[in-house]
């Protein structure tokens, strides 16, 4: 059973930087690919960053802001920099295993919040 679980969400101000991190468990033998969404209040989940085939691809809000990373073990990253108050929407991480990717539909739990104000 696979699961992820991000965390690192939180209270920022505008300018300022946060790491979202996302610890994958269970069979991750066929994992190809990593990602990140977020939804803001009243709007449509978007793409924010994503790694699939040894390829990285940022929305273009957040390019030259937003970092996606994995490094060794189950967990990767989203390092935000020169935050935004547009930024602000709760950020989930997903996964793709073979060719299916783990988060579908419309309920895809609680993610994490970030809240970007001064």
């Amino acid at each position: 059973q696979v699961q992820v679980q991000e965390s690192g969400g939180g209270l920022v101000q505008p300018g300022g930087s946060l790491r979202l991190s996302c610890l994958m468990s269970g069979n991750l033998n066929s994992l190809v690919g990593m990602a990140w969404y977020r939804q803001a209040s009243g709007k449509q989940r978007e793409l924010v960053a994503s790694i699939l085939g040894g390829r990285t691809n940022y929305g273009d809000s957040v390019k030259g802001r937003f970092t996606i990373s994995r490094a060794n073990g189950n967990t990767f990253y989203l390092q935000m920099n020169s935050l935004k108050s547009e930024d602000t929407a709760v950020y989930y991480c997903n996964i793709r295993i073979g060719g299916v990717w783990y988060r579908r539909g419309d309920d895809w739990g609680q993610g994490t919040q970030v809240f970007v104000s001064s």
